[in-house]
């Protein structure tokens, strides 16, 4: 860490500096806040800033609160403080220290090293021996329980970052992580670990010189310094050990300020009853690298790009740390800043606002024509409370109308458009496209797909270059999606469907039944639905799990409403409907999600919706009643694919002989 610039501090003697009740190192805090602010705090200035804190990290919102005067500072005297400057990062002060006890009464925990900025533990370290394989997962569990108890809410709130290694290299077959180095952000329930590779490996060789006095002394503080002449010591100094990887990665200054500032996501979860739940997101390795993509490109002159991340990667949680990352970006250059989601489908539009609403941003839903045009010839940002925030739109509401107009005040706006889904639909004979081109022709453009177009139209012909690309291998190896097991349909059930179907296509020829009826007739639906009625229960006894969700995605609405009403008068299994946005409110669409999400409906009978964007982890089993091609068909699979309990893989039934088009989609 001394070789990233933090200075050692040893415990024993600053112990009597250190909060009892926060671990704030106090000495440092009043120092930071003289020399950011420009004030000369007194001690008990420096009790009552404190104090202050400790009442926002007492809240039971994961450290919202707290995080939040990150930006906003600390108010005393009617005088706003502020704990960090993201401008200027030598007026901050970088500090680590050894085993700094988290106590609580009888009760504490010593993590490894603590990370402090301006006297705030805002990260800390643990190191495991390498043999130790289940050394990572004890961590795991032992800090989950840790966090999980209220006695440690503070430590919890206050921690932003924590890393976890047995400095092993990573081993990409394992679903429980046990081999690595990890990176998570603090939860109640279960912290999520995230692999980091590095993509910019020169930042290994920025390090500073090793310093020997440093090393001496540290060494003697914590009473190792005969280890220093071991070949052991020799190997963990070299800055490509799996730990010290992480470490120059995630902490150096440049990265952990970033971190801060952009690389959180405070999601909330409002369920039935009015019962909020917060979760802590970390921004993911390859959202920075996009992040610093873009920021190579806007410095280039350029303005259009595709960001190539595989389906499940985060593509509108990267839309949304772009906008906080964005709107500082221009704002340094004197320009306010809009941003505009485009989507194409309106069930998209509702789970994109949807998902940017539980992360915080002021929504804006474009609902006519004349909506969209008064929001585009707007100067300044559409936001009605101060909050950062961005207009989602279907790309039907272009027209050739919704054109921005100079302002005509002295105002720079800049606008930035989020193609969701840019593989479908964006064809430059279209006049959707031809209409999105033309309503700000300076404007920021980035293209997010999971499938790019690489046929008659490409994608990265219509938006540009691609600006960063993270493929499905590498998300499965990262643990962030699942690998997918097609399974075959069992001898007797399909002489079962085949039979009907040879008996239904005979009424066809006879006239007395339509051609496109025949999978919704009862003869096939019935033996179809007793098929994944016994096929699921024996799934969930199999995978010894009674929570997991199944999709069956039907040939027709006739089809779908057919099958549904035959579990339903079955009884096995709770059963939800969803074939359109048609005769849905938002809530009601939304409420019909969120159920099936936290597990009160067993299986969602669908024909195409909630066949993209849809992500729920429970859903593990998906039943292919129609033929589904290419992009489309793995943004279906991939329903099926987030990482869920200890699950290694999501299954895949198919009913619509799609082998041929499952083996092509499955090596992208």
């Amino acid at each position: 860490m001394t070789r990233l610039k933090y200075k050692y501090v040893s415990l024993q003697q600053v112990e009597q500096l250190i909060d009892s009740e926060t671990n704030i190192y106090k000495k440092s805090f009043r120092v930071a806040l003289n020399q950011i602010n420009g004030i000369k705090l007194t001690d008990k200035d420096v009790g009552s800033i404190i104090s202050d804190l400790k009442n926002f990290l007492d809240a039971e919102d994961l450290g919202m609160s707290f995080y939040e005067k990150f930006f906003t500072g600390i108010a005393l005297a009617g005088e706003s403080i502020r704990l960090i400057d993201f401008e200027n990062l030598d007026n901050n002060i970088f500090e680590v220290m050894t085993e700094v006890p988290y106590r609580n009464g009888s009760d504490s925990f010593r993590p490894d090293i603590t990370i402090f900025v301006n006297g705030l533990p805002l990260a800390f370290v643990e190191v495991k021996v390498p043999d130790n394989k289940q050394g990572i997962q004890a961590e795991h569990r032992r800090m989950g329980e840790r966090f999980s108890q209220e006695k440690y809410r503070l430590f919890a709130n206050i921690t932003q970052l924590m890393i976890f290694s047995n400095n092993s290299e990573y081993d990409d077959d394992e679903v429980v992580p046990l081999e690595g180095a990890f990176y998570a952000a603090s939860d109640y329930r279960q912290l999520f670990f995230n692999r980091f590779r590095e993509e910019d490996t020169d930042i290994y060789k920025r390090l500073e010189a090793p310093n020997e006095t440093v090393e001496k002394e540290i060494l003697r503080d914590i009473n190792y310094l005969s280890i220093r002449s071991t070949p052991e010591y020799e190997t963990n100094k070299n800055p490509l050990t799996p730990t010290n990887k992480i470490l120059t990665s995630l902490l150096s200054w440049e990265r952990f300020m970033f971190i801060l500032r952009y690389g959180f996501a405070y999601v909330k979860d409002s369920h039935d009853g009015g019962i909020t739940t917060i979760q802590k997101h970390v921004m993911r390795y390859q959202q920075m690298f996009a992040e610093f993509k873009i920021k190579t490109m806007l410095e280039a002159g350029n303005k259009r790009g595709v960001i190539w991340h595989t389906q499940g990667s985060g593509k509108t949680a990267l839309a949304y740390h772009s906008v906080k990352f964005l709107t500082d970006y221009y704002q340094r250059q004197n320009y306010s800043t809009q941003f505009y989601f485009i989507v194409d489908r309106l069930e998209l539009l509702q789970q994109a606002a949807s998902e940017f609403r539980e992360r915080g941003l002021e929504v804006n839903e474009v609902n006519s024509l004349e909506n969209f045009i008064a929001a585009i010839q707007r100067a300044g940002s559409a936001s009605t409370t101060g909050k950062l925030s961005i207009t989602v739109v279907n790309i039907q509401k272009f027209s050739d109308e919704s054109v921005a107009k100079e302002p005509k005040f002295n105002v720079n706006v800049q606008r930035i458009y989020f193609i969701d889904e840019a593989h479908r639909g964006y064809k430059w004979d279209g006049s959707f496209l031809a209409r999105l081109m033309k309503s700000d022709r300076d404007s920021v453009m980035i293209a997010l797909t999971g499938t790019p177009l690489i046929g008659e139209y490409k994608t990265r012909d219509i938006f540009g270059s691609y600006i960063h690309s993270y493929y499905y291998n590498q998300s499965i190896a990262n643990g962030y999606t699942l690998r997918l097991i097609r399974e075959g349909i069992k001898a007797e059930y399909r002489l079962k469907l085949q039979a009907a179907l040879s008996n239904l296509e005979k009424q066809v020829v006879k006239g007395t039944l339509d051609k496109d009826k025949i999978y919704a007739h009862e003869n096939y639906v019935s033996p179809l639905v007793e098929y994944i009625e016994t096929d699921f229960k024996q799934s969930r006894e199999r995978l010894n799990d009674k929570t997991i969700g199944a999709m069956i995605a039907c040939d027709s609405s006739e089809q779908a409403k057919a099958v549904y009403d035959k579990l339903t008068a079955h009884g096995k299994f709770s059963a939800e409907l969803i074939l359109s946005t048609v005769g849905y409110s938002d809530k009601e669409l939304d409420d019909k999600r969120t159920n099936f999400k936290q597990g009160n409906v067993d299986i969602l009978v669908v024909f195409k919706m909630l066949l993209t964007s849809f992500d729920a982890p429970r859903l593990k089993k998906l039943y292919l009643g129609r033929k589904i091609k290419e992009h489309n068909l793995l943004q279906a699979l991939t329903r099926v694919n987030r990482p869920y309990e200890k699950m290694r893989y999501g299954y895949v039934v198919d009913f619509a002989d799609i082998q041929a088009e499952f083996d092509k989609t499955r090596v992208c």
